[in-house]
C-alpha cells in the first residue's frame, strides 16, 4: 500500500506555517510505487488545530472519503492534526503479477483526473452527469432564481457562478433558468432551459428537469433557443408533458420577458413560435453529440 501523511503544526509563526507541507511526503511500503506525487484537499486552515475532537474527525474522514474516494484516517500527531491516506495502488506493466494482491481495485481514469489537478472543486458544466433519463429527463444547473433582477451565469473557466451584470429593463426572471451540463450549442455556451415550478432556487443548485417545449429565439442576430422545461419533482407541474398544456397568458409572460429584459440595452431579441416537446427533445440530443464531438474528443487528446 502507498501511505500518504501530512501534518499541521498549531504553532502560528511565520517560520512555523512556511514549514507546513503543501503536498504529500510519499512513503512505500511491500515494494509498491506510486507514479507520482499528488495533491489533498486543501485544508492548511487546519493548522491551527493539536487536537481534534472525535465529532470534527468523522466530519473530516466523510469530506475526504466523497472527494477523492480514498481510504482516510486522522490521528493526533505531537505537531499537530495528522492525515492518513491510503490510495489504491496503480497497476503497472511490471507490477502486473502482484494486482491480486491488492482488495482496492485500480483507480480508474475520472478519479486520477480529479486527484491531478490544483483544485478539486467540480465543474458544473463538465462533471456533473446530464442524467439517465436525457433528453427528455435531465439535471439542470440553476443560475438565476426565480423572480430575481441579477444576471448569474457560470463563469466557464472556474465553474463557479458569477455576477454578469444587473437587469438594465425594469423586469424580473419569471421562472428558474440555467443551463444542461454535458450539452454544447452553437454559441459555444451549454443549453439554456427555463423551469417552471412553484419556488425559486439558489443559484448554483439543479434539480431534475422535464422538457416539455422549445422557444426558438434570435439574440442579437444569433441563434439562442431556450428548453422549457418543469421541475421533475415539483407535485404540481411534473404532470406536464407538452407546452400546449401551459396556460396561454403563461407562455405570452416567457415571451414578453425575453423580448424586453435587453431592451435598455439597445440589443435585439427576436422570438419566434414556441415549438412542441419532440423538438426540445431533438434540441437536447443535438446538444449532446456536439459536446461528446467538441468537448469529450478534445479532452481525450
Amino acid at each position: 500500500m502507498v501511505w500518504y501523511c501530512v501534518g499541521y503544526t498549531p504553532d502560528h509563526s511565520p517560520s512555523r506555517d512556511r514549514a507546513i507541507p503543501t503536498a504529500l511526503r510519499k512513503r512505500k511500503q511491500s515494494g509498491n510505487a506510486f507514479t507520482s506525487t499528488l495533491p489533498l484537499l486543501k485544508v492548511s486552515s487546519l493548522s491551527i488545530l493539536s487536537r481534534p475532537s472525535p465529532l470534527f474527525s468523522l466530519f473530516l474522514r466523510s469530506v475526504f472519503l466523497i472527494s477523492n474516494r480514498t481510504l482516510v484516517k486522522l490521528r493526533a500527531g505531537t505537531r499537530g492534526l495528522v492525515i492518513e491516506v491510503m490510495a489504491p495502488p496503480i497497476e503497472t506493466p511490471n507490477k502486473a503479477l502482484n494486482s491480486h494482491q491488492h482488495s482496492h481495485p485500480p483507480l480508474n481514469e475520472r478519479i486520477l483526473s480529479s486527484m491531478t489537478r490544483r483544485a478539486v472543486a467540480a465543474h458544473p458544466w463538465h462533471d456533473l452527469e446530464i442524467g439517465p433519463g436525457a433528453p427528455t429527463i435531465f439535471n439542470c444547473v440553476v443560475e438565476i432564481g426565480k423572480g430575481s433582477k441579477v444576471k448569474y451565469e457560470l463563469d466557464k473557466k472556474t465553474g463557479l457562478i458569477k455576477v454578469d451584470r444587473v437587469l438594465y429593463s425594469s423586469v424580473v426572471y419569471p421562472h428558474n433558468y440555467g443551463f444542461i451540463p454535458r450539452t454544447l450549442c452553437e454559441d459555444n455556451d451549454p443549453m439554456d432551459v427555463l423551469v417552471i415550478m412553484q419556488e425559486p432556487v439558489l443559484p448554483g443548485c439543479f434539480l431534475r428537469a422535464k422538457a416539455i417545449g422549445l422557444m426558438p429565439m434570435i439574440d442579437q442576430g444569433e441563434k439562442d433557443d431556450k428548453i422549457i422545461a418543469v421541475c421533475a419533482d415539483d407535485p404540481e407541474y411534473r404532470h406536464y408533458t407538452d407546452i400546449n398544456e401551459l396556460p396561454p397568458h403563461r407562455l405570452a409572460e416567457i415571451r414578453r420577458f425575453f423580448e424586453d429584459y435587453k431592451k435598455n440595452e439597445n440589443k435585439e431579441v427576436a422570438v419566434n413560435d414556441f415549438l412542441p416537446s419532440s423538438s426540445a427533445y431533438e434540441a437536447i440530443q443535438h446538444s449532446m453529440n456536439l459536446y461528446a464531438d467538441y468537448i469529450v474528443e478534445s479532452l481525450r487528446r
